[in-house]
């Protein structure tokens, strides 16, 4: 059985990530970006291919979507999977059921600063982006060497992993209480984790403290400096690659964003937004 790491892009889903590979996949806590391998992105070409799907067929892998979650699971252990999919179903496809998933933590952001930050990574511009919150867009599509991925938009994102809340199943984690607060954050969804495996949680402090510190973002982005990110893009222009930890915390749409799209972001989602305390 796995865990769903969802999110909307550029929401947080990194840091939920480098925390839990640290806790799960190091001795001591040290944060590497190493670690992060053993946390994988569903949908994942070799999983398909493994199948002997064509993985250029994009209503053949989504049919097989399931079949390549169960082949996962033969393996009897909890693992975790990262997905910036919305939680779909097409043509009778569904994205995953109850049979191979034990839970969802679910990571979102104020879609303001979503905004800017994502606008930087995909090199678009804010008026781009924006559309593509609103309209929903597909990761990876002209990509040619990974899966695509259906986001959805900002709002059915968010909204459509909130099925699993009805079975107990759902931790909502916001990005910036991640920020603020991450020592209780991260404990609460230690928590969540050993609820789900149903396992009493025990918290390895020296380990947790280690993590804690090692996982700054100053810290990151030092180490980004020193051995890159694979995560991170190519810019167009300069064909160099453009920094992943840019801003995180820093990210201020208030003063960053044209007052209209601001305008456009909280009419759109404003129910979504009232009901996360961002407006």
């Amino acid at each position: 059985m796995f865990i769903w790491l969802a999110s909307y892009p550029k929401s947080g889903n990194t840091l939920t990530r480098s925390l839990l590979a640290s806790y799960f996949f190091s001795k001591d806590g040290y944060f590497d970006f190493d670690q992060i391998k053993n946390i994988k992105q569903f949908p994942e070409s070799s999983l398909f291919e493994n199948l002997g799907v064509d993985v250029k067929n994009e209503k053949e892998v989504i049919k097989n979507y399931i079949k390549a979650q169960e082949l996962i699971n033969k393996k009897n252990t909890i693992q975790f999977f990262k997905t910036h999919s919305y939680l779909f179903n097409i043509e009778n496809n569904p994205f995953t059921n109850l049979e191979n998933s034990l839970g969802v933590i679910y990571i979102v952001r104020d879609p303001r600063n979503v905004l800017i930050s994502a606008s930087h990574h995909n090199q678009k511009s804010h008026e781009e982006t924006v559309k593509d919150m609103i309209d929903g867009y597909v990761l990876n599509k002209k990509d040619g060497t990974t899966l695509p991925v259906y986001t959805g938009n900002w709002s059915n994102n968010y909204k459509s992993w909130k099925a699993f809340k009805s079975v107990n199943k759902y931790l909502l984690v916001k990005y910036e209480d991640l920020i603020n607060d991450k020592e209780k954050t991260f404990q609460q969804i230690l928590k969540f984790i050993y609820k789900l495996k149903n396992i009493d949680f025990i918290l390895d402090k020296k380990k947790f403290n280690n993590i804690i510190q090692s996982t700054e973002f100053e810290k990151v982005q030092k180490l980004e400096d020193k051995k890159g990110f694979e995560e991170s893009v190519i810019d167009k222009n300069t064909g160099k690659k453009i920094k992943f930890f840019r801003l995180g915390a820093k990210t201020d749409w208030q003063s960053s964003l044209n007052p209209n799209l601001q305008n456009i972001i909280q009419k759109e989602f404003a129910t979504e937004m009232k009901e996360l305390g961002y407006l």
